[in-house]
């Protein structure tokens, strides 16, 4: 209805889960990578609770157009099911040949298990995704336990990842279910949106619709997030019969007012202003105020002391105390001269797609593969290929700014237009503000905050192995791979040192010294040195000759 009048393409606010329209914010975004780690690793369960309407329906969503090839994924969108019904489920889910007796929980646990077994022998990972899964009953949640009693000798033949509302966190502090909570390697709570992230947002869902220019003005994006509270659902409704009220008005903008009669009519009530809220309190204060001010000199008279003198007002500076308690007020500079230290500004927003019109996808992998000092052709194959045939190895992470920040190695970033188009990007420095990435052959400081909506976690990095193999080293490993680990862990601490006398074992005693390591630095504890624990000892281990994101090139 309102569409044309505000020249968009279509409804910014509806309430369906569009991946298109996902707001990456800190929470949503620490959120995605949370579930992106439940798909790539394996193990154990995964955990993502938030209130209604917080947007963990449209991470799934996102979720479930990022999963790797190589994954099979069993989504339960109702989990109001007995435990029999449960595992039918699953099993029509993930395509399992039903057993003839389809009434035995023991015979369809058994054709999962087969299943899972062949799926693990042809290199393939089988997830199964639960929404609402606080409405798990106590029974379903002992059968997913047992679900995980699935596997081979070194991991789990399923991953499981449960979203949930809040309830799920008290049901599973239950004694009861004990068991299961201590399986969930990973929990991760989504919270509303901040006041900034909310004005964010509305600006978000406007431009994904179409628009081009600015429709609610900042007064009534804040009243948007006082009323809602930050919680998305909430703020699209609101949003959305804001716009019919302007339309039926023909206002081209939206302002508080519209808002709050908006909110009012969601709400089947008048929403009362905030200043209306304090203005009777305030009221009566002041009333008080006055009258006390009219009968204090009748009762302070008569408690006046006779030796009047002897009262010292408190606005005679009689001893020098008083004026060195305001200096104590004063800024630095006034007081004492020594000048202000003034923190990094904050970047400048920059428009995204300004900044990559008409740029050359190939530029990025040029630029990394010169960082390493190697040259990238894109006639002589892929990218992985050459870095191969140069010594050099590529990762490609899934995870969030400060899983960039850890592994410290300049990467490939893709990033992600509304339309689905995508570009990839050459990020060469990053601290907690700001991102510098080389565009057009020049170096260009973007805002986080700029390149949010457009990052979903994508990044390819290339790293050298210090011994030429990028294998995992694990219990069934030996000789040059094993010294290096335990040499690495020794020089970045004594903690980690082990004797010496069995260098070539990945023997129980460097398990251990491993694990800890990895706890430090927020590491899944396995006791294996996969990829992304290799590149981070070696990123510790302060090789200068390594190029990092913490120093700008």
């Amino acid at each position: 209805m309102y569409t044309s009048f505000f020249g968009l393409n279509e409804k910014p606010f509806t309430i369906t889960p569009d991946p298109r329209y996902l707001f990456m914010s800190e929470r949503h975004g620490e959120g995605l990578a949370h579930l992106v780690y439940g798909v790539t690793e394996s193990g154990g369960f995964i955990q993502l609770t938030g209130e209604v309407g917080t947007g963990k329906t449209t991470l799934v969503r996102t979720l479930l157009g990022q999963i790797p090839a190589e994954v099979d994924i069993a989504l339960i969108l109702n989990p109001q099911l007995t435990s029999l019904e449960f595992l039918l489920a699953i099993c029509e889910e993930l395509g399992v040949a039903i057993p003839s007796i389809k009434n035995s929980s023991k015979a369809m646990v058994d054709a999962l298990n087969r299943h899972l077994l062949e799926a693990h022998s042809r290199g393939r990972r089988v997830i199964l995704l639960i929404d609402e899964a606080q409405n798990l009953s106590e029974g379903v949640l002992e059968q997913l336990r047992l679900l995980t009693n699935l596997e081979t000798a070194r991991q789990k033949l399923l991953q499981i990842i449960l979203i949930a509302q809040p309830e799920l966190r008290e049901k599973l502090s239950q004694e009861s279910l004990r068991q299961l909570a201590q399986r969930i390697t990973g929990r991760y709570h989504l919270e509303p949106l901040s006041r900034e992230e909310a004005a964010k947002y509305i600006d978000h869902r406007l431009r994904v619709a179409g628009a081009l220019t600015e429709i609610f003005t900042p007064a009534a994006k804040q009243e948007v997030y006082r009323i809602s509270g930050g919680v998305p659902r909430v703020m699209n409704v609101i949003c959305d019969r804001a716009l019919l009220g302007a339309y039926s008005r023909e206002s081209r903008t939206v302002d508080k007012d519209l808002v709050r009669k908006a909110a009012g009519e969601v709400a089947g009530q008048k929403v009362t202003p905030i200043f209306l809220r304090w203005l009777l309190p305030v009221l009566g204060i002041a009333a008080l105020v006055a009258v006390i001010s009219v009968l204090w000199p009748v009762f302070g008279e008569r408690s006046t002391p006779d030796d009047a003198s002897s009262i010292v007002s408190p606005s005679v500076d009689s001893s020098g105390e008083e004026s060195a308690a305001l200096a104590a007020y004063v800024p630095a500079t006034e007081a004492t001269g020594t000048p202000e230290v003034i923190p990094d500004a904050e970047p400048a927003a920059i428009d995204i797609d300004a900044l990559f019109a008409g740029y050359d996808d190939g530029e990025s992998f040029r630029t990394l593969f010169e960082l390493w000092n190697e040259t990238f052709d894109s006639a002589r194959g892929t990218a992985c290929e050459q870095a191969t045939a140069a010594g050099l190895r590529c990762y490609f992470q899934r995870g969030t700014w400060t899983t960039l920040q850890q592994l410290d190695r300049p990467a490939v970033i893709t990033l992600t237009r509304s339309d689905g188009s995508t570009w990839r990007a050459a990020l060469v420095g990053l601290d907690e503000k700001k991102a510098r990435l080389m565009v057009n052959g020049g170096e260009v400081v973007v805002p986080i905050a700029s390149l949010a909506p457009y990052w979903f976690g994508q990044a390819l990095i290339l790293w050298r192995p210090p011994t030429g193999s990028d294998q995992p080293i694990g219990p069934a490993s030996s000789g040059e791979n094993v010294r290096w680990l335990r040499e690495s862990l020794a020089a970045l601490d004594d903690e980690y040192a082990v004797a010496a006398d069995a260098a070539d074992a990945f023997d129980e005693e460097l398990v251990g010294r491993l694990q800890a390591f990895q706890r430090k630095h927020r590491l899944e504890a396995d006791g294996i040195a996969g990829l992304k624990t290799q590149i981070i000892i070696n990123s510790l281990l302060e090789t200068d000759d390594l190029p990092r994101l913490s120093t700008s090139p």
